[in-house]
């Protein structure tokens, strides 16, 4: 299944997504499979962030070519930072550039949505049972604020680093081969790269974070960007695709 949130009659509503269009309507995603039927073209509708996340879950440096580009070591185990539900932005929404930052960086990733509750998830577990679609993130960072910090939340966690969307989707599977990641930045291709080259798979992902943390319902789970990250300037646009998802654009205030 794929589905999108959006604004119906001023409430935000999950929405079943078929071809190019939205064919039912809830108020949750549980209500989804037996939604009040509807039509109406997907490019039609004011689009919100699909997710709801208890926690955003960001991994760092999962691919070995971005974390050379960024003069750092491949780390020996995930190395994982979290950005707070605020950071969340709609498909199509402006990304604010904070007057503290001289450079604003995009960082286009694959993000996992869970599917139900996860704690210690077994090493022979399947963890496909957990997952209950996948969709589109831009890890925007302040660079230099996340250089002179030493830690990552405010180059990372500040309104509006983290568009998502336009849809999450069950109808890709990376467990069982790789799929595309690329960002551009106005038209131009700056990144590429491709989810076999994980460092950490999904698998092991989920297994390290579950060890010592439950993941909820709706949970948001970025899971790396590749090489290629690069400054965005005010009036520029940006646009992460992943191969089976879509396209997610957005502007800079």
């Amino acid at each position: 299944m794929k589905y999108c949130r959006f604004l119906a009659d001023g409430q935000p509503t999950y929405g079943r997504i078929e071809g190019n269009s939205v064919v039912a309507r809830a108020s949750s995603f549980e209500g989804l499979a037996n939604g009040v039927p509807m039509s109406l073209a997907l490019d039609g509708v004011e689009l919100l962030a699909p997710v709801e996340p208890s926690k955003i879950l960001c991994v760092g440096r999962n691919y070995r070519d971005h974390a050379a580009e960024m003069g750092n070591d491949v780390p020996k185990e995930p190395l994982l930072f979290l950005k707070p539900p605020s950071a969340l932005l709609a498909p199509g929404g402006t990304i604010w550039k904070p007057a503290i930052t001289q450079r604003l960086d995009f960082e286009g990733e694959l993000g996992i949505v869970i599917g139900k509750r996860a704690s210690g998830i077994g090493p022979d577990e399947d963890v496909r049972g957990y997952i209950r679609g996948y969709t589109i993130v831009n890890d925007v960072t302040m660079r230099d604020i996340q250089k002179a910090d030493g830690q990552w939340t405010r180059g990372k966690g500040f309104d509006t680093s983290c568009p998502v969307g336009p849809l999450v989707t069950d109808e890709v599977d990376p467990l069982q081969g790789s799929i595309t990641v690329e960002t551009l930045l106005n038209g131009e291709v700056r990144q590429h790269g491709e989810t076999g080259d994980f460092i950490f798979p999904i698998p092991e992902l989920l297994r390290y974070i579950t060890a010592v943390m439950t993941l909820e319902p709706g949970d948001l789970i970025p899971t790396g960007t590749p090489a290629g990250v690069g400054p965005m300037q005010s009036g520029d646009a940006v646009e992460v695709r992943i191969q089976g998802i879509g396209s997610l654009k957005n502007v800079i205030g």
